[in-house]
């Protein structure tokens, strides 16, 4: 479905909260997608490899939300071919700016930097966020998305040092489960997403969820970067608000972090 409507903040919440999504295409045209089946990563149930595991829980990265949205946007877009088109950057940026979309970083860590304590922090300067990083840290790796009510919707996620987005990833599913949301959904599956135990579910299914979870009330981003990267420590056992007895869980609960 093309659309040259004026993408606002209204329209895409609207749109999130119907099960569609949009992608810029040449020309400035804007399609809308609802994929059947759609793909989710379940939150109880995401996998993370070994080799990554010992990577979040060394904090080789220093992870933090809302501090670089606009670069996360424009290096998911830096690529050949795109559809975070200028129409997307504009409307997601502005979608960002009222508190619904939100990116996560990483960030290199000097070699005489001790790691960081958790602070306050919101849209572009709150949620707890692991500190603002050193002026010699480089952006690493990111994602970005939407969240509405208990559902987050990832958009794009980019790296320039290897296994950085999967750290923010990780972070990602921690901190949600932690402030209580209970949907990931990122659209389509694909290999990447796959060593993670993203699972395919049928449109009407996915449309059950997503009424769900926009009747919760999430917090975002509620744990210090030293608690989400502590990967032994239990989520519900944090000083957060903790999983929701709604989050979606995979067929198969092998291989589960907590």
């Amino acid at each position: 479905m093309q659309s040259r409507i004026e993408l606002t903040p209204s329209i895409l919440l609207r749109a999130y909260a119907n099960g569609l999504f949009p992608m810029g295409h040449d020309g400035g045209a804007v399609h809308w997608y609802s994929p059947d089946p759609r793909a989710l990563l379940p939150l109880p149930d995401v996998h993370v490899p070994s080799n990554l595991d010992r990577r979040v829980r060394r904090r080789e990265f220093q992870v933090t939300s809302n501090r670089a949205f606009g670069r996360v946007l424009h290096a998911c877009a830096d690529r050949d071919r795109t559809w975070i088109t200028d129409r997307i950057i504009d409307a997601y940026t502005d979608l960002h700016e009222r508190g619904y979309a939100h990116s996560v970083e990483a960030w290199t860590r000097p070699e005489e930097a001790s790691p960081p304590a958790g602070r306050a922090a919101g849209r572009s300067d709150g949620g707890a966020d692991g500190g603002a990083p050193a002026q010699e840290a480089e952006l690493a790796g990111g994602l970005y998305g939407v969240m509405i009510g208990g559902g987050f919707f990832g958009e794009s996620m980019f790296f320039n040092v290897s296994n950085a987005s999967k750290v923010t990833l990780i972070h990602l599913v921690r901190q949600l489960r932690a402030g209580g949301a209970v949907l990931l959904d990122t659209q389509y599956s694909n290999p990447h997403l796959e060593q993670f135990g993203v699972i395919e579910i049928p449109r009407e299914q996915y449309l059950a969820h997503l009424a769900d979870a926009l009747t919760v009330d999430a917090t975002w981003w509620p744990l210090a970067d030293a608690d989400a990267a502590d990967l032994q420590t239990p989520v519900a056992s944090l000083n957060a608000p903790g999983p929701h007895p709604h989050e979606i869980s995979s067929p198969s609960s092998a291989d589960a972090p907590s």
